[in-house]
């Protein structure tokens, strides 16, 4: 076991679990967890290999760490924690979003500098429900993934390495329910994943474009993918489903914003539009649901 502390350089408040909770693909992911003394548990693929984090925040935030991946998790521990996310620039201009604001004062994005480990589950995320995704997620590291190093709660695991990613056979994508393109992409991506690892060093544009790249990957996935992976504040998601109704209903009344009409409210937080969705959604304020349930497809029987 290897350990590191870190402070918030502001002294500030800071929220350690609304800070990686977005890394958290549902509430059984086999690659996070809070335990019941609430530290937060990640096991990640890093480029020495897999590795466990284990954070606990009771003043300094403190890091313990098990594996080969452990001295390159502790290296980036305050990227991670949001150390390199600048909030300064950023100004409340409705009331809403000031609220939220004022209530979560120790919000930081999170920086994984992972490209893959936050790309594959985006993906699997396209087109169907967040319950169907993190199921396929759950089911694929469980049964590909290894055991997370260390005493890590029961049950997590570390996602596979870009091949074994592309060796998962069709069956099991079946398995998963996941359909054939989304699982075409996934093993696309696991190709070239070096190439793609080079996009946590960018900046959010010439990132996208690497992302984009790979068929399959547009504009939605590669924002889903920079959010967490690079910390992006700015890489607001387009072409979701629910987001511009909730932006819009929140910072209007009104119901169904397209991505335009969202892009235009978010407008006066350019530089900062991620952040401002973030504190938005965490404001709780949503449209109610109208329509019927979207049925999942049983792509198993396919």
């Amino acid at each position: 076991m290897a350990t590191r502390t870190w402070a918030p350089p502001t002294g500030g408040p800071y929220d350690l679990q609304r800070t990686l909770g977005v890394l958290a693909r549902g509430p059984g992911d086999p690659a996070y967890r809070v335990d019941a003394a609430g530290a937060v548990w990640r096991a990640s693929r890093t480029p020495e290999g897999p590795g466990t984090l284990r954070l606990t925040h009771d003043g300094p935030v403190r890091a313990e760490a098990w594996g080969p991946g452990a001295d390159w998790l502790l290296d980036r521990l305050p990227t991670l924690l949001g150390a390199t996310d600048d909030p300064a620039g950023f100004t409340p201009r409705h009331r809403l979003v000031h609220e939220a604001h004022r209530r979560h004062p120790g919000l930081r994005l999170a920086r994984t500098g992972l490209i893959l480990e936050s790309l594959i589950p985006s993906i699997l995320e396209q087109k169907v429900t967040s319950d169907e995704a993190y199921r396929a997620w759950r089911l694929l590291l469980t049964r590909h993934g290894e055991p997370a190093p260390g005493p890590a709660p029961a049950g997590m695991r570390v996602m596979p390495d870009p091949a074994g990613w592309a060796r998962v056979p069709s069956w099991e994508w079946h398995r998963a329910h996941v359909d054939a393109k989304r699982s075409a992409t996934i093993v696309r991506a696991a190709r070239v994943a070096a190439r793609l690892e080079e996009a946590a060093a960018m900046d959010d544009a010439r990132a996208a474009a690497r992302l984009q790249a790979v068929p399959g990957i547009g504009p939605w996935t590669a924002a889903e993918t920079l959010q967490r992976a690079n910390g992006s504040p700015d890489a607001v998601t387009t072409g979701d489903l629910h987001l511009p109704g909730v932006v819009g209903y929140a910072l209007t009344g009104f119901r169904g914003a397209d991505d335009a009409a969202m892009l235009d409210l978010l407008a006066p937080y350019a530089g900062h539009r991620h952040r401002a969705c973030r504190l938005i959604l965490l404001s709780g304020v949503t449209p109610e649901r109208r329509g019927p349930r979207f049925t999942v497809p049983d792509f198993s029987r396919i």
